[in-house]
């Protein structure tokens, strides 16, 4: 997921150079809606991790 995030951000970086603002906004969206979800599960896994590892 966080890779994705990365393309997308490269992507969009790409894409602002060459002046293909359009394109630069809806990526850097994508990224960081997809670098969101990243950190809600990897938490959600954090999270049940430590609860496991009381018993």
């Amino acid at each position: 997921m966080l890779y994705y995030a990365l393309v997308f951000f490269l992507v969009s970086i790409v894409a602002g150079i060459f002046g293909f603002t359009g394109i630069s906004a809806a990526t850097a969206g994508i990224a960081q809606i997809l670098f969101y979800i990243f950190i809600v599960l990897f938490l959600i896994s954090l999270v049940m991790h430590l609860i496991r590892g009381k018993k």
